[in-house]
């Protein structure tokens, strides 16, 4: 009688989370650990992918986004007492770590007298932005010059890979990183035994200072009850109603279900064109060829097939089967196995 109401106590407890430790290791870097239990057999499983995936790619961050040059035609260009290229200045601002709480873009200036060691300090941003690490560098002045470069700040979500063919009057895109959080981990424990048995997890948490790991998981978690509320009130009256056989779609005329279709289709190509290849979590070797192969989103390596990707320099048959799987069981998304007509070849 014990065991069995011991069991009820267990069965009936609120799911409770506690936050073991939180670690300051640099501006740029928090970490957070945290307890979440108790659940039932198999939801530690489905809450940690679900909070994973909302930690690094629903929680916003801030980053700048484009760099205005004067006199400056092209990204490989040099300037006379400044030590980089203008490509090499650009790649530097955008690991600058900032924190605003506007989602308007927003401008900032760069303006400094050589010589000096030009840092993230020197930049004057608006008073709704916050710089978290004034030492970070972004480029060093040989000569006594001023520079002044004109920045755009902006707030987003992921990545943001731009277009350089409408650069142009000394304007320059920047690829955005938008993710505060760096890196999640998460574990399953069981708790109990029997049919009491319940299971318990722990979170791991990395930062960029922007946020602490306890910010970013609140966020997080307000996203996830935001994206579930959708389904929350699904009724009949929600599903496409086919009264006969004419309804169905054919070869001798399109219907608007066919055109509802078509959308879907669209709003999935574009998902998968914003959505990138961090998401299938692929083990480093497999994620790095990838890279260099400018293979960066979902989009990008649907459009190989798996004897494109063998191709690939460094990238085997293990490489092959690991994105072929995580395709498969992250989207429903299969790579045809023969040639698409890519041109990798393998130096």
């Amino acid at each position: 009688m014990l065991k069995i109401k011991n069991e009820r106590s267990i069965s009936t407890q609120a799911i409770q989370w506690k936050c073991l430790e939180l670690k300051t290791e640099s501006k740029r870097l928090h970490y957070g650990r945290f307890v979440v239990s108790p659940f039932e057999r198999g939801q530690a499983s489905t809450v940690g992918l679900a909070i994973r995936r909302a930690l690094l790619q629903e929680v916003g961050g801030t980053s700048i986004t484009r760099a205005k040059f004067n006199g400056v035609v092209h990204e490989y260009s040099t300037i006379t007492g400044l030590q980089e290229t203008i490509h090499d200045v650009l790649v530097n601002p955008k690991e600058i770590v900032l924190k605003s709480d506007s989602n308007e873009i927003q401008e900032a200036v760069l303006s400094v007298t050589g010589p000096k060691e030009v840092t993230a300090g020197d930049t004057l941003v608006p008073p709704r932005v916050k710089i978290i690490d004034n030492s970070q560098y972004v480029a060093t002045i040989t000569q006594p010059i001023s520079s002044n470069i004109e920045l755009e700040i902006e707030k987003d979500c992921g990545y943001r890979i731009e277009n350089s063919n409408g650069d142009k009057d000394g304007r320059f895109s920047i690829d955005a990183v938008f993710m505060p959080v760096q890196n999640v981990n998460y574990s399953i424990h069981l708790l109990g035994s029997g049919r009491a048995t319940r299971e318990i997890s722990f979170i791991e948490i990395w930062t960029n200072g922007s946020l602490t790991p306890h910010e970013a998981l609140n966020e997080a978690s307000k996203k996830l009850i935001e994206l579930s509320n959708t389904f929350s009130d699904v009724k009949c009256r929600d599903v496409f109603p086919f009264e006969s056989q004419k309804d169905f779609p054919n070869s001798t005329g399109s219907t608007s279900l066919q055109l509802q279709f078509d959308n879907v289709s669209k709003l999935e190509e574009n998902l998968f064109e914003n959505t990138f290849i961090d998401q299938l979590e692929l083990p480093a070797r497999a994620f790095n060829c990838l890279k260099r192969a400018e293979i960066h989103t979902i989009a990008d390596s649907l459009n190989y097939s798996q004897e494109d990707l063998s191709n690939i320099r460094n990238f085997g048959q293990k490489s092959i089967d690991q994105v072929s799987k995580a395709l498969w069981e992250r989207f429903a998304k299969e790579l045809p196995k023969k040639n698409l007509g890519i041109n990798q070849e393998k130096p």
